[in-house]
């Protein structure tokens, strides 16, 4: 947990948490999306309570928790599909044709080239920004985003020859 928060725990909130850490952990498993540990939903919703005020103050403090961990979940499932469908959306923009599925392509490409991607693409912001925001200038940036296309263009007519093959 975040430094702040740790000094303000008095013994009852110290021992609220760890008896009902497992139940809690064992919620957030099932409500989880596959692509986030259960145990980060768990440490958001403790911090998120804890913001408000000690957890022994809560009338219920495991509902409440259960209850936050759940939408924390929600929240986190809705981003995922966000960032597939933009993913699909800058898939479409290199003009190679492909099915949905070959968006995992894009996860071959460096970090920096997805970001850069998904800023121009989906986002809309000129290559001036993207520079100012990643820390490097207008043309690098422009560079960066011709070189992920063309290297993906590259990777899903592999896939296409694959398959034909």
């Amino acid at each position: 947990m975040a430094h702040g928060v740790t000094s303000r725990l008095d013994q009852t909130d110290t021992s609220l948490i760890s008896g009902l850490y497992p139940q809690l952990r064992s919620f957030a498993s099932v409500v989880a999306p596959v692509h986030e540990d259960p145990n980060d939903l768990v440490q958001e919703a403790l911090l998120r309570a804890l913001r408000r005020g000690p957890l022994c103050e809560l009338e219920y403090p495991k509902a409440y928790l259960r209850a936050t961990i759940y939408h924390l979940a929600v929240s986190s499932r809705r981003r995922w599909a966000t960032q597939q469908r933009g993913l699909v959306q800058i898939a479409a923009k290199v003009e190679a044709p492909q099915d949905p599925w070959q968006v995992c392509e894009l996860l071959r490409l460096a970090p920096r080239a997805r970001a850069v991607l998904y800023l121009h693409v989906i986002e809309g912001l000129p290559y001036h920004e993207i520079g100012g925001l990643l820390g490097c200038t207008a043309v690098s940036a422009r560079k960066t985003a011709s070189r992920a296309k063309r290297r993906l263009r590259r990777l899903l007519a592999e896939e296409v020859d694959d398959a034909t093959a």
